[in-house]
């Protein structure tokens, strides 16, 4: 599904590469990291860096946890040997053990929540950045516009990083722009082309269980943001009510979070952030 016709895929691969060797020639560095969990963005994000970068200059960390599937750990494995790119597996299991065990007695966590989530996102965080302050390498960031636009990031965790990549690419454009890198070489796994979507946050988690799936959500939030159309003509269109009250109450609860976003790789002109944190 195509999104925006106005810029082919081709060309949105050339504008996210240019920019990010130009924002890293601007701030005199060469390296970067990329939180690998065996999803479709930190692929494509990964792929993206190393050729922008060069693949010696480009780090993966994977960061399993408990709940973590085998099949996305050898995934980014995978993804990371067919680019050649050097990274490193750390576990968060006994670390996350340790954060719940230190503050049960003040938090009362009981019955699982998102609170256990966030955690876990923010623990990779803390490991990427540092890892960007050890080794002077700046951290590239992963979501895309479909998660910022609903919220469904954490601050302090997975939407931290020096650079947002593909923050202005709808989850469905992501998976176009996975197919053209693929065109030559097979760089970005099959196994991750096909997956269902998940963060993996705990037992069978899946993206679905949170939004809409992408198929419904991205052609909404597309009408909404680049096409300007107002809730009553959406639905004049033939949009299910219901669904666009679900969306239009993530997008509402997620705006807080655009204000404190790493400054964003723009290849539209209605990025979801203010017009300063535009590349």
């Amino acid at each position: 599904m195509i999104l925006n016709d106005k810029l082919p895929i081709d060309q949105v691969y050339d504008i996210l590469i240019a920019k990010i060797g130009d924002y890293f020639k601007k701030a005199g560095k060469q390296r970067a990291v990329v939180g690998l969990s065996g999803g479709i963005d930190s692929a494509v994000v990964m792929a993206l860096a190393c050729k922008a970068l060069g693949t010696d200059n480009v780090h993966g960390i994977l960061m399993p946890s408990q709940f973590s599937t085998v099949q996305s750990v050898s995934d980014a494995v995978d993804l990371a040997d067919n680019l050649n790119a050097k990274y490193d597996i750390i576990p968060i299991e006994k670390i996350y053990g340790k954060f719940m065990s230190e503050m049960e007695s003040y938090f009362k966590f009981g019955e699982w929540s998102v609170a256990q989530e966030n955690l876990q996102a923010r623990i990779r965080g803390t490991i990427l950045m540092t890892y960007s302050n050890k080794f002077d390498a700046l951290l590239l960031n992963t979501s895309n516009k479909s998660e910022l636009c609903t919220g469904y990031g954490t601050l302090y965790g997975d939407l931290c990083g020096s650079i947002m990549v593909i923050a202005d690419l709808y989850k469905v454009q992501v998976y176009e722009l996975a197919n053209y890198i693929n065109t030559d070489d097979n760089v970005i796994p099959a196994a991750i082309m096909q997956k269902a979507p998940s963060a993996e946050l705990h037992p069978g988690q899946k993206d679905s269980d949170s939004l809409p799936v992408y198929d419904q959500l991205d052609p909404i939030l597309y009408a909404l943001n680049e096409e300007g159309k107002s809730v009553d003509r959406l639905i004049s269109e033939g949009a299910d009510k219901v669904l666009l009250d679900r969306i239009l109450r993530l997008m509402h609860g997620a705006a807080f979070k655009v204000h404190q976003l790493a400054p964003v790789i723009t290849v539209s002109d209605k990025p979801v952030v203010p017009a300063n944190k535009c590349l």
